[in-house]
Order: C-alpha cells, then structure tokens, then sequence
C-alpha cells in the first residue's frame, strides 16, 4: 500500500463526523478528546492535538498514534489522515508540521516556506497567540474541497503543491493557506451555537482573511478582491432572489419561511445548495467590512481579541465545563460584543443586511446647473425586483472637479430622489493649473474634451463599496475617460473601463492604450483594457486605421526590435510584464474584421508567438504562458461556411484552420512526452478542439473528450473534458451522452469530479423546463428523482447538486414529459380547507388566484397558483360543499383512462389503502432531533374520492437519513376510476354526520387501522416513488 501511495482521509463538509465514528454531531457540543489509531508500520496517521506517542505492536507490523487533544473541541471539527506520509518540520515554527504524499517533500517545503509569515501576522493584529499547541498541514489526493480546517490542522488538496518555477499557482496556494488559518481561529476554537450563527464565524475569518491580503498583495489587489466578491454576490442575489445570513423561522408553516423564493431549505447546513452556501461565506464577510466602517477597524480588531481572550480563558477550565460557552459565539453575544467595546449601535445595519436578504440597485444620473453652480444629482432604487431592497440612509458620492476632489454624504430617504450638491469650482477658464486628485497629487490634463460650461470631471457613487449595491450611472464619455487616466482607484478605472465598451470613439481607444503603456498602472486594470480595446475596435472595423488594435504595442514592449514578429527571450523577472504578456494575444485574437473574421494578420502573429517562443534562459515556467497562447488560436475560430452541407474533412479544411488544428496536436503530443505543471496545455487543447467542432470545422464527435475525462486522468483534465462532453449534449441534444454523464454522477470515484459534473449540467443544461427537448422524458425524470433522493446519503453536497439539476430542468411543477395526473381535491379535515391537486397547476401561471370551488356550477376552475408558493391561499369551504363537488370530479375521472396509482391498488383494496409512513427529520448541529411525523392517506370505499391527510409542515433529513424515503409534505389525493353514484354520496354524507356524533369512538378505530396498515406495508415492496412512476401525487418539495 505505501508503495502505491494508498492513504485515506476523513471530508465532508459542516458537521459530517458522524460517518466515520459515533458522537454527537453538533458545533456547538465540545469535549477535549484522546484520540488513537492504529495503522500499518509503514503508514502514518495525522489526527487533531499533539502527538503524545507512538506505540508499535510485538510484531512490529503495525503501530498505534495516541494524540491528545486537551482544548475543548466540537467533534465536527475532528479529523483523520492515513497514509505513507512524508514529513517536514517547519524550519520557521517548530510546532507546525506539514505532510505530504512520497515524492512531493521539495514541492512541500517551497510551498510550505511562506506559513509562519501568516501565523506572525494574525496574532499581530489580533493582539493573541494561535489557540493551539501545534498545527499540522496534510496534502491528499483527490480532496473533497481544496481547503478543510479542523482543530489544530488542516486538509488540502496536493495540486495546490508547486515549485519556485510556478508563477500563477503561487499567489492562489498562498490564499488557500492563509483562509484555513484563520479559520483555525474562527471556526475551529471557537464554534457557533447554532447554524443561524455560522455567518458570523464566517464573516470573522474572511475578514481576517481580507486585511492579510491587504497587507501581502497590497491594497489595490485587496480592492479588486473586494470589487470582485461584491460583484460575485450581487449577481447572484439578483438572479436567485437573494442569500440571508440569519433566518429567523416561524412556527413551520409555509408562509413563516423566509426563503421562500428559493428551491431548497435555508434551515439546515446540509439542505443549502453549493453555491448559495459559497455566496453565503462571500456575503458574510463583507458585511464584517461593513460593520467596521461603521465602528472602525480598531474597534473591530478589538471585538474579536475580546472574543479569543474569552474562549482561551473558558478552554483552560478544565473541571468546569459549564464555562466553555465561552468559546461558542452567537450573533446576540457577538452584537453584544460590539456595543460594549465600541458603544454604538449597529442594530439598523443588522436588520437591513443579516436579518434579511437582497442587495440595493441604484440608477444615477446628473445634470449641471451653470447659473447655481450646483451639480444636480438624481437617484433612483430599483427595490421591486428579486433579490432588491430598498436602502435608506447615508450615500457617499465623490465629485472630482477642476479644484480638487470632494465627498459628499446624501442621506437617501424614503422618496427623494434628487440632491444638490453644491461645487467649488467655477467653468474653466484659459488659464492652465494641475489638478489635485483624491491622493493628494496633482497632475496636468488635457482639459479639451470636457464641458466649457462645466467644472466636473467625473463622478462616483458609493466609491468605497460600504453598500451592498449596484450603481448604474450615466455620466458622458470624456468622463469615463479623465476617470480611466487620471482616478488612481482601481475600482474606478474597472468601473470606467466596463463603461466605455458602450462609446467605440477615437477618444476611448486612446484612453484604453495609455492605459495599456502605464507601467505604473495595476495589472489587472491593464489586463480588463486589453478586452474593452478589441470589443471598440470591433465596433469600429469600418472606420479603424492602422495596425490591429494592440498588435504594435506588443511588438514594442515584447518583441525583438530588429525583427518586429519574433518575440523575445522569455523573461518573466516582471510580473505585471508577464500578465499583460499572456493576456494580450489573448484579447487580440478576439479581433474580427468586416466579413466578421479574424484578421489573417493576427492569426500569423499569435503563431510566430508560438513557433519564436524560447524559455530556455527563463528561471520561471512558461506553460501558463503557452497555454493562453492556445486559448488564443481558440478564440480566433469563427463558424465556418458551409455549402450545400458538405461533410468536413482534413482535406477540404479551411487553410488558418488547418494550421491551428496543426499547432493544437503539436502540442497534445509534446505534452505526453513533456507533461506540463497541472497539464494546463492538455486543458487548454481540449478547450480549442471543442471551439473548432461547435463552429462546424471538425467533426463534432465527444469520443476524444470521454476518453479524457476517464478516471487516471489528472482531475483538470478530466474536467475540461467533461465540459465538452456538456456542451456537446446540449448542442447535438445527446442521450447516449447525458445518460453517460449520469452514470459517472453515479459511479465515479472522486467526489469532486461526481460535484463538477452536476455544477457543469446546472449551468450548461441539456434543456430547461421552458423547453421542448427529446431528451426530457419520464426515465430522466426517475433517474434523478432516485439520485436526490436515495443515491446521495452520504454526501450533501451531491444531492443539493442534484436537486439544483433537476430545478434547472424542470421547475417546481410537475415535468412536461410526465402524463397530466388525475384531478382531484386535497382536503384538510383538520382545518377544514380544500384546494384542487397542486399536481396540475402549471409553475408558470403564478397570479395569486384561489381555487374556488362553487357547488352550482360543479367547481369552476378560477385561476391556478404556484403549489410551492409560500402565500398559497387556500379557499375555506364547508364540508358539505366537498360533497357537492363530486359531480366535477366524477366529470373529469371518466375523462381518464389511465390506471389509477399502479402499485398501490394491485396490492391492496381501495377500502384499506391508508399506509403510515414515518418522516425522518435531521438530526445534529442545528437541526432538530429525529422525530417521526405521521403521514396517512385515507380512502373512502365506493365514493370515487380518496382524501389525503396529511401533515403540512415540512420536515428535512440530515445527510445520514437522506436515505430514508421520504414522503410529500403536502396533501396528496389518488382518485379511483369508479364512477360516483348518488347512493354512494348519500353514504358520505351520512358517514360525515356520524363522524361528529362518535368522534372518540373513530380515533379508536383509526388505531387498529393503523395496525392492520403496518402488516399491509410489510407485504407489499413500498420503495419511495418518482414523479414518473405515474402516481397522482404532488412532487414532495425540492427543499424537503
């Protein structure tokens, strides 16, 4: 086994210990643990604690691990890792070890080298020692997610691994260490009280995170970030209807649910999808930004070094465990906190942005009043739309005019829309000054372009991002161009840059070239320039002149200066050089020309860059390098034209194609002899053979593509491969191919990859539920019902992923490709209501319109609404009015022919079919105690309606019961074939008279019926039932 480098770890994510020993699964249970594992002589195994001894059995073939860990600790934050480990003591801090699997030590220890730099810079600025007395790093195989922190060590992936050669890995290892670091802080010694807290663990360590950031890649990456991770959770609130941080539940009814617009419950960790679980971390941390500039950063450091003092102090009580409440947080205890070190009150910024969900959407626009001298600013909010709300409060705005640059605060109240601010500058004159900027420096403008009636250069909103918002503002050209050149926010010039993709003037393309040739300019900001520049010089093809866009500034900053289109020596000494070198042929291979293809100039220039390129006295790894190169052949495909349908082959191959084709298998084969760091160049070739089939120059054939994507394959590899095997089920509409992605959902081995699969079908998917496709169909709709619902126990995050699937597919409602469902009525006889079976109501009519059910006219239909709506009113009736409607229903059931619940009426009467099926709900941490909920559905005989009862609340299961099948949540009703006859409807109403004079004589009844049931069940292979087994029962929620 060690040869082999077999090794096994302990993953999940949130509290999932519980699958691999017994303990109470909660954050918020601690204990202080001793810990042993015995294992082969020849393996090491890595727990939480310190390492007390190691003990070989007699015969000296295996050997036992005893560790010891003395700080009180919940058992969700325990691990395990075994295997033919090699070890490194960190030369820089004796107490940290790192291991890794055979052969990887000098990646290890260059990878490694940087940690004690982040230990030093978090007990700096949180004035407190790491709670533990060691840490330990273990690299793994096949890891569950790239980074895992538990107690006093951390899980990571082995491809975060590189040498001193890997320019672009770096920077990204780097974070991933320094995020499970602070989560050894927050999060591992010190645990939430409940999953309603978990945003505040979460919003501490990733806003630790972000200031180690600031002070390692400085503040201009720290902004980019910031920008990046607002934009990130902005769209996606907008798109889902927002993401909330601390939900507060009701009394369980559908209406107290305060994520009702999304498809899944936010009450438990393990009912969330992934990527709202990944915006909620996202959002979480920028609402700590908030919080501190509200208090202040010194404040804010000050909270949490009062938080850690506390749990240090309660973690060394060993004899009193009642004072380890100390070392679990809670959103009230961390509140509290705040208000007592910095005595303000934040309550409204709690209440606009943890205690309920959505983002601000704010239009602005400006006019100048000349004879006022007064900018007249105009807001507007969009808070109609999913995922809005509407903000009241301060507003910063920055004007930056000809003498300097001002900021002023508005108050947005409840309907001003518009503000006046006031300038301090007049309308220019002839007479030439610098202008101050925001930074202090003063610099010459060419003030040409601008207003002569006006003093304004540009205009910001919000400029320090202290709002959860989106800003649309209008402002002219010149001015998107003097906030390009002269802003020194990077934030400014990307918002400045996203802006002038709408204006492909002369003036922009300048902007964005100076841009461009600014060595002191960030090189991200450059990098963004180099896309806006080819999207205005498409805009532009007519009446562009010269040379392509970027092609001569390459040239100078890049090549040989004697022979212009050979590129010069690699030398990637420059970082900034080295980004922008990569990027640019990237961005100009996007360039097209009149007929709309790319220019026959740039396609040779991109493949002398490849033929010259030479890396040979280069210190650093070119294969990033080589690889954008192929993503730029890629990008320079364009569909090719076709006539009278002929067959492509390599012979009649348009010529550029044929020497891209030529370069992509180059490179394919070389990368077999010379493998490159993570395969990047693989990766990058599979990517351009699938752009060459989908614009018609190959034929598109996924054959390549699976071979790729088989397990043994590097998982970049085989995750570029099964995109193209996603794209092309959805383009060719492939059945054979969708059914192979299912079964590798179902059967492969690396967890991560069966993830990725189910990620790439939700965003790219086959056919959504507004579609016709013939790859919808009952099986499909049975295959991933059974995949939610009994294939996935074991792992949350393939089942959310599997539930986010079959929402994109097909809605809440009940899928086009399944037969209509026999009409009914779903009667509550506890509460007395009745509305028709939600089975058949169509997701897409979503009026708030009510079942109405009128006795003379045989219950009209009025008007359908969503089933899954959390405000479904359901129309009060009598019961006699019940018995009235039987007419329609005995109209509609001759209507249908086909068979009525196929494997429930073969196996027993309609008088006995009333099964009690127990509804598990979850479990640990969070979630409540597992507790059966009695479902029952009762039939009449002869009447020709079979009421369901059932319980309306909504229970979930943990992962460990996901295999327990559940039942629907909702009233369910199953309609026989008979006809109603008027003697049977007088017996029904004679039963229903009795059943108020003998009310204790019928539960009595009801006792031994539920008996009889029990054995009935036994008999009888019940297995939990699709949608697509024909059934008249309403799909249970995707949330339960």
């Amino acid at each position: 086994m060690a040869e082999r480098g077999a090794h096994v770890f302990s993953c999940g994510y949130q509290n999932s210990t519980r699958f691999w020993f017994p303990c109470v699964d909660s954050y918020s249970e601690l204990c202080t643990w001793k810990l042993e594992f015995t294992v082969d002589a020849a393996m090491v195994a890595v727990s939480n604690g310190d390492l007390v001894e190691t003990v070989y059995t007699h015969d000296m073939r295996k050997k036992t691990f005893h560790y010891m860990l003395t700080i009180p600790t919940a058992a969700s934050n325990i691990s395990l890792a075994i295997g033919p480990f090699e070890i490194l003591v960190d030369p820089y801090m004796h107490e940290v070890t790192h291991f890794c699997l055979p052969q990887l030590l000098p990646l290890l220890k260059h990878t490694t080298s940087y940690l004690h730099e982040v230990f030093e810079f978090y007990e700096e600025i949180l004035t407190c020692r790491y709670p533990y007395s060691c840490f330990k790093t273990v690299f793994i195989d096949e890891a569950y997610v790239e980074v895992a922190a538990y107690a006093s060590m951390s899980i990571f992936s082995t491809n975060l691994l590189h040498s001193a050669m890997i320019i672009d890995e770096t920077p990204l290892t780097r974070r991933c260490l320094a995020q499970s670091l602070a989560q050894q802080f927050f999060g591992c010694f010190i645990s939430r009280m409940s999953w309603s807290d978990e945003w505040v663990l979460k919003g501490i360590s990733g806003y630790i995170y972000g200031l180690w950031m600031k002070k390692t890649f400085g503040v201009n990456e720290y902004r980019h970030w910031i920008k990046e991770e607002l934009d990130k959770i902005v769209a996606y609130e907008l798109k889902t209807g927002g993401v909330l941080l601390h939900p507060i539940f009701g009394g369980g009814k559908e209406k107290d649910n305060p994520a009702s617009h999304l498809h899944f419950s936010i009450k438990h960790p393990h009912t969330l999808s992934w990527e709202y679980y990944t915006m909620f971390q996202c959002k979480a941390h920028l609402v700590m930004r908030l919080i501190e500039n509200r208090i202040s950063m010194e404040f804010m450091l000050q909270v949490f070094n009062k938080l850690l003092s506390l749990a240090s102090t309660a973690s060394s009580q060993k004899f009193q465990s009642h004072m380890w409440s100390q070392m679990l947080v809670s959103t009230s205890g961390f509140l509290k906190s705040i208000s007592n070190v910095s005595g303000k009150d934040i309550q409204p910024l709690i209440k606009q942005w943890v205690d309920q969900s959505g983002v601000v959407k704010f239009y602005g626009s400006f006019a100048f009043n000349r004879k006022r001298n007064v900018l007249e600013l105009e807001i507007k909010q969009d808070y109609t739309s999913p995922g809005t709300q509407k903000y009241v409060g301060p507003l910063k705005v920055t004007v930056q005019e000809l003498d300097g640059s001002f900021n002023h605060t508005l108050q947005i109240e409840e309907n001003s829309l518009k503000h006046d601010i006031p300038c301090h500058s007049k309308s220019r004159r002839n007479k030439k000054k610098k202008i101050p900027l925001m930074n202090g420096e003063e610099v010459d403008m060419d003030l040409s372009a601008m207003d002569a009636d006006s003093p304004l250069l540009w205009i910001r909103i919000d400029p320090d991002m202290s709002v959860l918002r989106k800003v649309e503002f209008e402002q002219a050209d010149f001015m998107w161009q003097y906030q390009l050149r002269y802003e020194r926010d990077v934030v400014a010039q990307q918002e400045s840059i996203l802006a002038l993709e709408k204006f492909p003037t002369p003036a922009s393309r300048l902007a964005l070239t100076d841009i461009l040739e600014q060595e002191q300019c960030f090189y991200r900001v450059r990098m963004s320039a180099c896309f806006c520049l080819a999207k205005i010089a498409n805009s532009m093809v007519s009446t562009w002149t010269g040379p392509p866009a970027m092609k001569s500034l390459f040239t100078r900053m890049f090549c040989c200066k004697t022979c212009p289109n050979i590129v010069k020596t690699n030398n990637f000494m420059s970082f900034q050089s080295y980004f922008l070198q990569k990027t640019m042929p990237v961005a100009m291979a996007l360039l097209r020309d009149v007929h709309n293809l790319c220019p026959k100039e740039v396609l040779t220039f991109i493949l002398d860059l490849i033929k010259y390129n030479d890396n040979r006295k280069n210190k650093f790894s070119d294969n990033y390098y080589r690889a954008e190169m192929i993503d730029a052949l890629a990008n320079s495909v364009t569909p090719a034209v076709s006539v009278n349908n002929e067959v492509r082959t390599l012979d009649n191959l348009n010529p550029d194609v044929r020497l891209i084709l030529e370069e992509i298998t180059r490179f394919l084969n070389m990368e077999k002899l010379l493998p490159s760091y993570r395969h990047t160049i693989t990766v990058s070739c599979l990517r351009a053979i699938r752009v060459l089939q989908k614009n018609g120059h190959v034929p598109s054939d996924p054959a390549l593509f699976k071979s790729y994507a088989e397990y043994g394959h590097f998982v970049d590899i085989r995750i570029a491969a099964l995109e193209a095997v996603v794209d092309y089920t959805k383009v060719d509409r492939s059945y054979e191919e969708l059914q192979w992605l299912l079964n590798m959902i179902q059967n492969d081995p690396v967890p991560y990859v069966r993830h990725k699969i189910l990620n790439m079908l939700t965003r790219n998917p086959p056919f959504t539920k507004n579609m016709e496709s013939p790859l919808c169909n009952e099986a499909l709709v049975d295959q991933l019902w059974k995949l939610m619902n009994s294939g996935t126990s074991h792992d949350w995050r393939l089942r959310c992923g599997a539930v986010d699937l079959y929402f994109t597919l097909f809605g809440l409602s009940r899928p086009s490709c399944l037969p209509l469902p026999e009409l009914g009525l779903v009667l509550n006889l506890k509460e007395k209501k009745a509305v028709l079976n939600p089975t058949i109501i169509p997701e897409a009519i979503t009026g708030n319109q009510e079942t109405a059910i009128n006795p003379s006219s045989h219950a009209q239909l009025v008007g359908f609404q969503n089933p899954f709506s959390s405000s479904q009113d359901e129309e009060e009736i009598d019961m006699d009015t019940v018995h009235d409607s039987q007419a329609f229903i005995s109209h509609h059931l001759n209507m249908l022919e086909r068979p009525s619940t196929p494997g429930l009426s073969k196996h027993r009467p309609a008088s006995s079919r009333a099964a009690l099926i127990p509804q598990h709900s979850p479990g640990c941490d969070g979630t409540p105690a597992t507790k059966p909920q009695w479902s029952m559905e009762l039939a009449r005989k002869g009447t020709g309606i079979h009421l369901g009862v059932f319980n309306l609340e909504g229970k979930e299961q943990s992962p460990l019961e996901m295999s327990m099948h559940q039942v629907a949540t909702t009233p369910l009703s199953v309609f026989s074939k008979e006809s109603t006859s008027s003697k049977h409807s007088d017996h029904h109403h004679h039963h229903h008279h009795e059943h108020k004079k003998k009310k204790k004589k019928h539960k009595h009844k009801h006792k031994h019926k539920h008996k009889h049931d029990g054995k009935e069940k036994d008999k009888e292979p019940f297995a939990f039932s699709s949608p697509a087994s024909g059934r008249s029962v309403r799909s249970p929620s995707l949330s339960d």
